[in-house]
């Protein structure tokens, strides 16, 4: 199976006459997440200026940045961890018709910025569509038995020697199973803060170790929302974007995992209890027909992922094997949330996960937030903030300001390390000024694409740069709302956990050294190889 798509040409698109598709011109192959839409412009849509719309200055493509800025700030400082959840939308859709007004100032037609909004939100149509399957993945796998039995195989491994390196494992464990940091960090991780303490170990130190594996799990997993929208924004396959992070991401983790042993094997560990550890197995198996069998959905996950089976297809059969998985193995939990008997609200309960996600009724209120979840529901939200963001993005190009702002910023840019570094400090930037690792992924992503091309180097190289970059250090700053989440939910103050992120702060490093050395950097020649 091979949902081949050419790609258009990537260049910001000023007028009609650009277009939205070059012929002829191959570009990388892959899943239906990768896929570029061409939008059917009519009269109506694009009629032309009177007159050529004219050049914007870098004044020009400053001001919605800032103005987006300081309202993404006032976002942040208004509802914290929940601004992501409506409010940095509005402020997104603001400054789009902002970048619309100062477009049509400078001779643009609204059709025309109009015509750009939908381009960029056609763009990552594909990306939806994983998102929304994603959550129905998630769903059928946790009533099928198979996120709770990754969760109970994968905590077994801890020990109060190895408990910083173990917290870390179980944590990327988890984060790779679900594909979320902040649902790992948020129930597995409370529990391992208040063991630490139990333990007499340093709560910074654990918290660190639990938001290294919950980052890498996120980072890797074809379930992430941001592994998918990094994929995504620069036209890249999924499964080949996740292997050609496999040349920063796990030396990063090993690194950070022999620190954290070393820590763990030196430190006094006391006694350990581990009582809350047998509370959560307890709590899984009366919930769940914990068993090898219900790996069957991850196991084949991953055959079909070896096999190169477009990303979209994959998940769709993963969810449905889950479910298949859960009427054989699991009935009585599917007729459950079905809320009946009987093989029909079986079906219904497998149903119901799929768009509404899983409902746990363990009295264990740590296994019950961390199975709840779940279901194409689940993804609306993101979905929504991917809508809003692309809407301005979009703005942003059809303005001609994204292409001002990328050529002042390129113009101090000479050789592969200085653009890889500009990436990932743009990324940073991103993360700290509008408080959204979101933002710190679709924009840069946006901006560095031709320039990642002129250097000869293939997409695959910026999407990784993204992760490394825009992923990855979002929960290193107070006030981005992965910062503000992990410390509210993690009792831990941003700078005191910073230090011990140590994934999180070697990830980007690695990238930027990768640049300066040329190593692992896929030159564009490699698009027809890479599949």
């Amino acid at each position: 199976m091979d949902f081949t798509a050419h790609s258009r040409e990537n260049r910001p698109l000023n007028s009609v006459a650009d277009g939205y598709k070059k012929d002829n011109e191959p570009g990388p192959r892959g899943h239906a997440v990768n896929r570029e839409f061409t939008l059917t412009q009519s009269s109506s849509q694009h009629t032309e200026s009177a007159s050529e719309p004219r050049a914007p200055s870098l004044l020009d493509a400053l001001i919605p940045l800032g103005i987006l800025i300081a309202l993404l700030s006032l976002s942040v400082y208004f509802y914290g961890a929940d601004s992501s959840y409506g409010p940095n939308q509005i402020a997104l859709l603001l400054c789009a018709g902002v970048v619309a007004l100062m477009g049509m100032k400078n001779g643009h037609s609204w059709n025309d910025m109009e015509g750009g909004m939908l381009h960029g939100i056609g763009l990552v149509f594909g990306a939806i569509l994983i998102l929304l399957a994603v959550g129905a993945l998630i769903g059928s796998w946790i009533l099928a038995g198979t996120v709770p039995s990754m969760i109970y195989f994968g905590v077994q491994i801890l020990s109060p020697q190895w408990f910083y390196a173990a917290s870390c494992i179980i944590c990327a464990i988890v984060g790779l199973s679900i594909g979320s940091s902040w649902t790992t960090a948020g129930t597995l991780g409370v529990a391992l803060i208040g063991i630490a303490g139990a333990l007499g170990l340093d709560p910074a130190i654990t918290a660190g170790a639990v938001i290294s594996g919950a980052y890498f799990g996120d980072k890797m997993s074809p379930l992430s929302d941001t592994t998918n929208v990094a994929a995504a924004v620069t036209s890249n396959d999924l499964f080949l974007h996740i292997r050609h992070m496999l040349w920063t991401t796990l030396p990063a983790f090993f690194t950070a995992l022999v620190i954290f042993a070393v820590i763990g094997l030196t430190a006094d560990t006391g006694t350990a209890s581990a009582t809350d550890i047998e509370e959560l197995l307890t709590a899984l198996k009366g919930e769940f027909n914990i068993s090898i069998v219900s790996l069957l959905p991850l196991v084949l996950l991953l055959f079909m992922a070896w096999r190169k089976i477009p990303a979209y297809p994959t998940l769709i059969i993963g969810a449905l094997v889950g479910c298949a998985i859960a009427l054989i193995f699991e009935p009585e939990t599917a007729r459950r949330l079905g809320g009946g008997e009987g093989a029909l609200a079986a079906i219904k309960g497998a149903w119901y996960a799929l768009f509404d996600g899983y409902k746990s009724t363990s009295t264990n209120e740590s296994v019950a937030e961390l199975l709840s979840k779940g279901g194409m529901s689940s993804m609306l939200n993101t979905v929504w903030l991917i809508i809003s963001a692309m809407a301005f993005g979009g703005a942003m190009e059809r303005a001609g300001f994204l292409q001002v702002i990328v050529d002042w910023t390129l113009s101090k840019v000479k050789t592969v390390g200085g653009l890889v570094t500009s990436t990932v400090l743009t990324c940073f930037g991103m993360n700290a000024a509008a408080g959204d690792q979101y933002m710190a992924i679709i924009i840069p992503g946006r901006m560095f694409r031709e320039a990642y091309a002129d250097k000869g180097l293939h997409g695959l190289n910026l999407s990784r740069t993204l992760e490394d970059s825009g992923t990855i250090t979002s929960v290193l700053i107070p006030w981005n709302t992965c910062g503000a989440f992990m410390s509210g939910t993690l009792g831990i103050a941003t700078f005191s956990y910073a230090p011990y992120a140590l994934f999180n702060l070697i990830c980007p490093l690695l990238a930027i050294a990768y640049g300066w050395f040329h190593f692992k950097q896929m030159p564009l020649s490699a698009a027809a190889t890479a599949r």
